[in-house]
């Protein structure tokens, strides 16, 4: 686990060539690899370890059942809602097929505000929408039918266009890494059917919905136009089918159902880079049975939105839930941050003529040090071997 701290100590001195004294700040930068002892780091879990420093993603809880903050219905023209997205203070959702419109609902009352059709594009079947500052990310690759797709793409939207309601659109295109045999497959018979995307950091991840082995599959691919293949990073047994997904900063919230319509949340936190499976891996059941849940979003990392779609033979209506995670993620550890690196750090003499010597130094890992103005303006950078006595010599 790469450590990366600092330490600034004021120095005057005067520098050869100048003729007043200034007033100068050193910044150290420590490097190095902390290994400490792995576990559970989460105080929720059963088998928390109040002693363990990196998280093994070992951590059990108990089962937990979920009960929604509030329930409304949408409007019928949403009864396939798919993905779901929180932009401009306000929810905007698609429906999975036939219907190439963008809708933007109220997030308190599920009351639809306005529509945005994307005229120059086909839903073939919409799945889910991600976004990042720039762009929202629509996803056309469910793949249920026959598990078969050789067009799956996700249509790139510019944000500043959708705002204007005069959407300028791009495309991504893909297939996946370890897909060799399109033999037509039997209706929901197929694990490369896929309902879930996030956009984290400079890439697209998504997560696939296996009717077959009831796992997920996590393949990353570009966010810019192209045609890609999408790499197979990991794969996790959610024991269900994923449908939707959601990321805010370093926490990933999965939606799901499984084989008995009993819908679900993956919560995924505390993991290091991109290995999302490698931290925390929480299961949340919803008091929703029969209520087949698709998209996600939240607002602010704990409080969340999750739609389901119409079940007509049920008498279920297309819904709009809100959620909150509070209890589960406001006191995780959503990041392990960085130790401070102790020191008793002296510098002498001070003030300083042409040199001095930087006493006090006891970590054992390679140092870079600068030597920065007051404006702020680097005036030397240099490396230090912890086996010598450390020595600056303004320049």
């Amino acid at each position: 686990m790469k450590i990366n701290t600092f330490e600034i100590i004021d120095w005057m001195v005067c520098v050869m060539g100048f003729k007043k004294l200034i007033k100068l700040a050193i910044v150290f930068l420590w490097f190095g690899e902390v290994f400490g002892q792995t576990g559970c780091t989460d105080p929720l879990a059963n088998n928390y370890d109040s002693e363990a420093m990196q998280n093994d993603g070992s951590c059990t809880y108990d089962t937990t059942i979920l009960i929604p903050e509030s329930s409304v219905s949408l409007d019928e023209s949403m009864r396939e809602t798919s993905g779901l997205i929180y932009w401009m203070s306000s929810l905007w959702t698609h429906n999975d097929s036939a219907d190439s419109n963008l809708y933007q609902i109220n997030p308190t009352n599920g009351s639809l505000l306005s529509s945005v059709p994307l005229n120059s594009v086909e839903n073939i079947d919409w799945e889910d929408i991600a976004q990042d500052d720039s762009y929202v990310y629509l996803g056309d690759f469910g793949n249920n039918l026959h598990g078969n797709r050789t067009d799956l793409r996700i249509i790139r939207i510019e944000k500043a266009s959708l705002g204007r309601k005069l959407p300028q659109l791009d495309f991504i295109n893909f297939s996946y890494s370890d897909q060799i045999d399109f033999t037509s497959q039997e209706v929901n018979n197929t694990d490369y059917d896929c309902e879930a995307l996030i956009v984290y950091d400079d890439a697209i991840f998504l997560f696939t919905k296996e009717w077959v082995s009831h796992r997920t599959k996590l393949y990353k691919l570009p966010k810019t136009p192209g045609t890609y293949v999408a790499q197979l990073e990991d794969s996790y047994d959610v024991q269900g089918m994923i449908t939707g997904a959601e990321v805010h900063e370093h926490t990933i919230v999965l939606s799901g159902y499984n084989d008995l319509v009993m819908p679900f949340l993956y919560l995924l936190y505390d993991f290091n880079g991109e290995d999302f499976f490698g931290g925390n891996k929480r299961k949340l059941e919803l008091s929703l049975f029969l209520h087949q849940v698709e998209g996600i979003a939240t607002s602010n990392g704990l409080n969340y939105y999750i739609t389901n779609e119409q079940v007509a033979i049920l008498g279920i209506d297309p819904q709009l839930h809100s959620l909150d995670l509070t209890p589960y993620l406001e006191n995780s550890t959503l990041g392990l941050e960085s130790p401070n690196v102790k020191t008793n750090v002296e510098i002498v003499p001070n003030p300083g003529t042409s040199k001095v010597e930087v006493l006090g130094l006891e970590n054992n890992y390679p140092i870079t040090f600068q030597i920065v103005d007051m404006m702020g303006q680097v005036l030397q950078k240099e490396s230090w071997n912890y086996n010598n006595p450390l020595l600056i010599f303004p320049n």
